[in-house]
């Protein structure tokens, strides 16, 4: 791979110092695909992120290249060499393929556009590299290494903009978020993944073609949200989104967050409140990044606008922003197409992130901390981590009585749960038994005697079976 001219810093020759040393480890598997297109009357080159990654030296085990190829081309070639061969984006020109631990998507040149009212791209093929590399989302992205010569194509200042740390569009911002308005989100998670600045035209251009964005699928728009989300600087790319409009278009909930503040400024502003919960949160993650902690940080406080009332006293009030935002977490993350096991998870720790403060500071009765289990459930874990990541008072005594606090309840549940197996909490007889006990068949009232032996077991932890028998004969006696 040849270096630049003369000019070119000291700090592009680094970068490419860095591109040699990860293309090299590739070189065996790209190198023998590349031959085999080669002859075959084909060019092959490794292209966009694949190279971008290569040049910041975190190129990892998915490699994208671009050929003159036509698909039905790429299938002859790479089907005999590939140890397994998938079609999903044929119709979009990439064929799919796995190769030594590589996972590889070769695609024909091409350009594609959207209509004003399609949501899906119209293909067409391209005949150059150069053709192909003009329509790509950004210049650090429109770069390409010819194989197996290893010839460095740059046509757009891709390689000048990597070390700038900044986003370019390789033709103007207009016509390639006309091409595909998603580039407009994609210019927000690039700025969160790599931590680059996105170039003013650029800005412009998301702020005046925003709304373009709504004739994107949903699906695709919460895929990009997702990676934004799971980036290492989620909170830029997030501001992004906000000061540019597009949020108004696919999470309107955040910048709704930004409340005037009152003329006595007695509340905090929401959304900065909001998006420092979710730095505090990734902050706690233990096993890499967490979505559903993320979105829960980052949801968490949403009903807070529709809440709000400003009291006779001048305090400022949110009474049930927990149960009316955790509803529309619901809607929101339904909307976007999100699993439905994913919107229940992160709804209810919406719903439940203020319960801690419930409880008030004082010392937890063994009753309370078996229902906060008991409401948590296997959300236990990220329910913790986002409680603490609530507190963002610069107050530190405050801050500090509130973790002691918090650490008082999590030593409860410790022991509470090394004595009755907390994580598993149900009545101390079962549907069987209580059915023999009574002397009833199946029907409501075992699912009311279940409930009331569930409610006990809460109230007063573990029974034996004797005083349980006794409650339930109680119970129903008491009921007729």
């Amino acid at each position: 791979m040849p270096n630049a001219n003369e000019d070119t810093p000291t700090a592009l020759s680094q970068v490419q110092r860095r591109a040699v040393s990860e293309l090299l480890r590739v070189s065996p598997v790209a190198d023998d695909l590349a031959r085999r297109f080669q002859e075959a009357g084909f060019s092959l080159a490794l292209v966009g992120g694949s190279v971008r990654d290569a040049l910041l030296g975190r190129l990892g085990n998915d490699l994208d290249f671009t050929t003159d190829a036509r698909p039905e081309d790429v299938l002859k070639i790479v089907r005999p060499w590939a140890d397994a061969v998938w079609e999903v984006g044929i119709a979009f020109g990439t064929v799919g393929s796995q190769k030594d631990g590589y996972q590889i998507e070769v695609t024909t040149y091409r350009s594609e556009a959207y209509d004003r009212t399609s949501r899906k791209p119209e293909v067409s093929y391209g005949d150059s590299i150069d053709e192909d590399l003009v329509r790509r989302d950004f210049t650090v992205n429109a770069m390409a290494v010819a194989l197996p010569e290893k010839e460095f194509i740059d046509p757009y200042g891709g390689l000048e903009d990597l070390s700038a740390r900044v986003l370019h569009t390789p033709g103007t911002p207009e016509e390639s978020f006309s091409d595909d308005p998603l580039r407009m989100m994609r210019a927000a998670r690039f700025a969160a993944q790599l931590d680059f600045e996105v170039a003013p035209e650029v800005v412009t251009a998301m702020k005046e073609m925003s709304g373009r964005i709504e004739i994107v699928s949903a699906e695709r728009v919460r895929e990009e949200l997702n990676k934004l989300l799971l980036s290492a600087h989620p909170r830029k790319g997030l501001g992004l989104l906000v000061d540019t409009g597009l949020a108004e278009h696919v999470l309107p909930e955040l910048p709704s967050l930004r409340l005037e503040s009152d003329e006595h400024h007695r509340h905090k502003d929401v959304y900065e409140h909001s998006l420092t919960v979710l730095d505090q949160a990734i902050d706690l993650e233990e096993e890499g990044p967490d979505l559903v902690l993320r979105l829960a940080a980052l949801l968490h406080d949403i009903g807070k606008p529709r809440t709000r009332r400003f009291e006779k006293d001048g305090r400022v009030s949110f009474h049930h922003h927990e149960v009316v935002g955790a509803k529309m977490t619901k809607k929101r993350m339904t909307a976007l197409k999100y699993s439905n096991e994913m919107i229940k998870d992160v709804s209810r720790l919406v719903e439940l992130h203020l319960r801690f403060h419930g409880y008030g500071t004082g010392e937890w009765t063994d009753s309370a901390v078996r229902r906060y289990v008991r409401d948590a459930g296997p959300l236990l874990s990220r329910l913790h981590k986002l409680t603490r990541s609530d507190c963002t008072t610069r107050n530190k005594r405050k801050a500090g009585a509130l973790s002691r606090a918090y650490d008082g309840l999590e030593d409860r549940i410790a022991q509470l749960q090394e004595q009755e197996e907390l994580d598993a909490i149900r009545p101390d007889l079962d549907g069987n038994e209580i059915q023999a006990i009574l002397g009833i068949g199946p029907g409501p009232a075992i699912g009311q005697a279940y409930k009331f032996l569930l409610e006990l077991r809460l109230e007063n932890g573990p029974m034996e079976h004797d005083q349980a028998v006794a409650a339930l004969k109680e119970w129903w006696a008491a009921r007729d």
